[in-house]
């Protein structure tokens, strides 16, 4: 019985730590939540993740709730995969810039755009700053990535910032630009990212 079990909708957010879970080529069970029947809101799931969010993952014992937090600490339980940079190299700073840039300024960024205010918030008082801030900063990082945020490495950073630019895309919720259709495109082609989307797709017309 595998050690590693997802609590999915599909799709919503915990479809990124389904890529993730593809990435790192261990067993794991996904226990499917239907969300329009309010099963996130149950009994039994909320003693799992008290917010009736998903996703949340068990690992033996251990549950971890938060899209970013999982696959950080999916990367780092799980070495051999070369997911992370370690703990000790120079680079982690960088890669967990990124790690957590994903939740606290892109996607907050996306839907305060997406659902605009009657008054202009106070740039101080946004964690993110501004939109245009947040696009131009990624636009470059998509730009330099060689392929990837890290260079020639794949990591957990470019599932977190990869999904998150791929859901803007596709819904049209941020500036399309070339930068960001490229390094989407290279990230599409990956097996793992083919194999989860294809696993969502089953699973939301099951």
């Amino acid at each position: 019985m595998p050690n590693l079990t997802l609590y999915h909708a599909s799709p919503s957010r915990s479809s990124i730590v389904l890529w993730m879970l593809e990435e790192l080529g261990e067993p794991y069970d996904i226990k499917l939540l239907r969300l329009s029947e309010g099963q996130h809101l149950k009994p039994d799931y909320l003693a799992i993740n008290p917010m009736g969010k998903v996703p949340a993952l068990k690992h033996g014992d251990t549950v971890i709730t938060e899209v970013a937090a999982i696959c950080t600490y999916l990367a780092d339980e799980f070495p051999a995969r070369k997911l992370n940079i370690p703990v000790g190299s120079p680079r982690r700073g960088v890669y967990l810039k990124w790690m957590f840039y994903g939740p606290s300024c892109l996607e907050p960024a996306i839907i305060d755009r997406a659902s605009p205010r009657k008054e202009e918030a106070r740039r101080g008082m946004l964690g993110w700053g501004d939109f245009d801030s947040v696009m131009n900063v990624l636009a470059k990082a998509a730009s330099d990535a060689r392929p990837y945020l890290m260079g020639e490495q794949f990591t957990a950073a470019d599932v977190v910032i990869g999904s998150g630019l791929r859901w803007g895309t596709m819904f049209k919720l941020i500036p399309e630009r070339k930068e960001f259709a490229d390094y989407v495109a290279r990230l599409n082609e990956r097996p793992a990212a083919k194999r989860a989307q294809e696993k969502d797709k089953a699973m939301a017309s099951s």
